[in-house]
This record gives structure tokens, C-alpha cells and sequence, in this order.
């Protein structure tokens, strides 16, 4: 489905186009329900979430790109626990496609940002992007001064529509009813503009990319590419272009068991290391910001717009939270859970119960002395199923904001470890990073 089209600017257009598919599905309710009763449609479930309207929600939110496309992939992430399982499936496939700018617009963005000659400041410019996504896309391009880049370019009018986006489409998705009614939007819409306002910010990046750049050079197994500043805008971001394969190419029968193995404990330090010793994350794991270079057996890592501090007395009462996990002590993971605010201290018998068997599930792959087969685990199964009971059944408060992200990115490297095969020690991990503070 990747094609070029323009990006809708305005935010009377885009809400034009958010209307346009509520009226569609609609219209599609309306007609599924005549289906129905003439015996020639779904005997159960939701009149909303057809087939046919999964894919106009999907190829809207394609086609605006911004922060409509980017709430469409956070909900395609949660599976058949929130969406209907056949808006899942079709919505996931926001995950790996985006329209891409016509040359025109990718013209007129780029004399904006670098001015209005900006085709001297490159021998060459590769109209076609390597990759395009829910805020920007990435073209090929190499300096006057021969330096192989790649250019992030940032979609027109996408910064200015993150407001109006968010609270459009929140709106429209509860109307349509296509999410259910207990998705508490007073506490998601706030967070996601913020959210999406830093990711928005190519020079927030910039820094984080370099701040992150300079905490990992001591890891021979990681890179992080330079960032460029002479080309590099608010909206506009040059990087050194990296040649790697994506990291779901590890799956492959030629990439030896020990190569996979090797990877996944890269990415179990790696989070240990962020989080305790860095207190610093680069909290969206997409399997997109993870390369591998095979020359030298090691993983290239890109995208730093989501990326955040943490203090450190909160890194060091979550370190003590993991080993009271790990170690079964109840009580005192109680009382750390409390501090953190993931519960009020008030909770009945029961609730306490079920939180500290959410608790322990986390802390599953560190438990065990050995390696931990990533692949043959159902841990992420049965923990977003538990998950799910427990926060519609027991209403446990809302998690603080920084934990959110941090919890995104812990689910997202265990996802990724699964993806590619790996089978890790994280138990000798959880030793050296939690237990020992990063000790040789």
C-alpha cells in the first residue's frame, strides 16, 4: 500500500477527513445491521468493527500520517485485548506501511527548513524515501562534502495538527464505539499530545541522539549514528546513513543460534543499563529502530524522539521493587508499589494478591539461574491477558506517567528478544545490573 500522496496540511482538512470516515462507519453500522437481519452478516459482536471499516480507519490514518497514523499504531499494539480481532488484524498493518510525500511537497518542506537552494547542499538526494513513518520520512542523501546521510524529513503541518489530531480522533473513536467504554481518554489524551510533541521536535532528538551516542561508545556491540547539525533543523534531522539489515532478518536460517543468543543479551544489558546506570531510555521499541550490521556484529540504534530521563532515587526504589519481585518478599513489594504509585496501599486481600501475581510474572525470566528461551515463553500472552483482567476487574489506579514508558519499553525488548529467537541468562543479567549495580 506504500504510494506517494500528499500530506493534508490544514487542520480543517484533516478534520474533514476524521468526518469523513466516522460518516463511513457509520454508514457501514447501518448496513451490516440490514445485513444481519436479512441473515447475511456477523451473527455477533460489534456492527462497527467490520472488515470494511478496519480498513477506512486504517487507510485514513495511513493517508493523514501525523499523530492520527501514530495513535492508530499505539492501538494496533494492544491486540485482541482491546480491538476486535479482526480491526487488530487489519490495523496492525499501520505498523509497516505509510504513504509516503509526493517529490513536490518533499520540495517545498526541504526550501522551508534549509532555504530555498537547498539542492546545493547535496550532490545527491534520493527522492524516493528508505522508509517512511507516522511523523517523518527518511530519504537517502549524500553532502557537497561527500558525507553519506540519512535525512529525516518531517511530514508538513504534522507539529501544529498534534492537538487538534489527538483530540479528534479520541472523540471519534468514542463515538464510533470502536474502543470500549471503560478506555479512560481524560487520562490518555493529555499524555499523548506531550508525547507526541516531543517526538515532533527534531532538535530534542538531535541532543538525545547524541547524549545516547556518547553513553553506549564504550559497547562494542552498539552504535548509535552522528548526527549532523549544519543540516539538521527543527523538522529536518541529518544522521550518518546506516547500511544494516533489519533486525527481524535474525530469524533467518543462516543467522546461527549463538548470533541470536548473542543479541538478545545485548538488549537485556542494554535496558538494565538505561534504566540503572544511564538513567536515561530510549522508550519506544519498535523493531524499526533496530539494526543489525553484520560486519561487525552489532546492533545499530536509531530514533531517539522518544527518549527520557529518569531521576534516580525512582531507579533505585524500582530496582529494589524488581528484587522483591524476584525474591517473592510481598510485603515489601507492597509497600515499594505504594511508593511508585502503581497502588494505593488501601487495596483489599484480593487485589493485593493479584498484583503481586502480576509482580512475579514480570519478574519470570530473571528468576531462573540459566538461559531463558525467549521463543518457547508465553510470558507476554499471559501477561497482558492477566493485565487486562486485572486493570477492567480491580480498577487499580492509573500508573504514573514515566512508568507507562518505562513498562513500553521492558514489553518491547522482551517482544524483540522473542522475534529473533534468543535465548538469554537473564538471571546472571539481573545479578550484574540490579543485584551488583553493573559490577564487572
Amino acid at each position: 500500500m506504500r504510494r506517494a500522496a500528499r500530506v493534508p496540511e490544514g487542520r480543517v482538512e484533516r478534520f474533514a477527513r476524521l468526518g469523513s470516515m466516522l460518516a463511513g462507519i457509520a454508514g457501514e453500522a447501518t448496513l451490516e445491521a440490514l445485513r444481519r437481519v436479512a441473515g447475511r452478516g456477523e451473527t455477533e459482536g460489534s456492527l462497527m468493527a467490520t472488515p470494511a471499516n478496519a480498513h477506512r480507519v486504517t487507510e485514513t490514518l495511513a493517508d493523514l500520517r501525523g499523530a492520527a497514523m501514530k495513535i492508530g499504531q499505539l492501538l494496533s499494539l494492544q491486540g485482541d485485548d482491546l480491538l476486535p480481532p479482526q480491526f487488530a488484524e487489519i490495523l496492525s498493518s499501520l505498523r509497516d506501511q505509510a504513504f509516503f510525500m509526493p517529490e513536490a511537497q518533499v520540495s517545498e518542506v526541504l526550501a522551508r527548513e534549509l532555504g530555498p537552494h537547498w539542492e546545493a547542499r547535496f550532490a545527491e538526494f534520493d527522492f524516493e524515501p528508505i522508509a517512511a513513518a507516522s511523523i517523518g520520512q527518511v530519504h537517502a542523501a549524500q553532502s557537497v562534502d561527500g558525507r553519506d546521510l540519512a535525512l529525516k524529513v518531517q511530514y508538513p503541518g504534522v507539529s501544529r495538527s498534534i492537538s487538534s489530531d489527538v483530540e479528534n480522533l479520541a472523540l471519534m473513536l468514542k463515538l464510533s464505539r470502536l474502543l470500549p467504554a471503560e478506555v479512560d481518554y481524560s487520562v490518555l489524551v493529555p499524555e499523548l499530545k506531550a508525547e507526541l510533541r516531543r517526538e515532533a521536535d527534531y532538535r530534542r532528538e538531535a541532543r538525545n541522539t547524541e547524549r545516547y551516542r556518547r553513553l553506549i561508545e564504550d559497547d562494542p556491540g552498539l552504535r548509535v549514528p552522528r548526527v549532523h547539525l549544519d543540516l539538521s533543523t527543527r523538522h529536518v534531522l541529518a544522521l550518518d546513513r546506516v547500511h544494516a539489515l533489519p533486525i527481524e532478518d535474525l530469524r533467518a536460517p543462516e543467522h546461527p543460534q549463538e548470533r541470536r543468543d548473542r543479541i538478545g543479551a545485548s538488549l537485556v544489558r542494554l535496558v538494565f543499563r538505561e534504566l540503572f546506570s544511564f538513567h536515561f531510555m530510549q522508550t519506544d521499541p519498535n523493531f524499526a529502530n533496530y539494526l543489525f550490521e553484520p560486519k561487525d556484529e552489532r546492533l545499530a540504534l536509531l530514533d531517539f524522539g522518544s527518549a527520557r530521563s529518569f531521576p534516580p532515587e525512582f531507579a533505585d526504589t524500582y530496582r529494589r521493587l524488581i528484587i522483591a519481585a524476584v525474591e517473592r518478599d510481598h510485603r515489601t513489594l507492597l509497600v515499594l508499589a505504594a511508593e511508585l504509585g502503581f497502588v494505593r496501599g488501601e487495596e483489599s486481600l484480593t487485589e493485593r494478591a493479584v498484583f503481586v501475581e502480576l509482580c512475579e510474572l514480570f519478574a519470570e525470566p530473571l528468576r531462573e539461574p540459566g538461559r531463558y528461551d525467549f521463543r518457547a515463553s508465553d510470558l507476554a500472552a499471559r501477561v497482558r491477558k492477566r493485565s487486562v483482567e486485572a486493570f477492567t476487574e480491580y480498577r487499580f489506579p492509573q500508573p504514573p506517567t514515566q512508568t507507562l514508558f518505562l513498562h513500553r519499553k521492558l514489553a518491547g525488548s522482551f517482544l524483540l528478544c522473542s522475534h529473533i529467537g534468543a535465548s538469554v541468562d537473564c538471571h546472571a543479567a539481573y545479578q550484574q545490573w540490579v543485584l551488583d549495580r553493573g559490577s564487572p
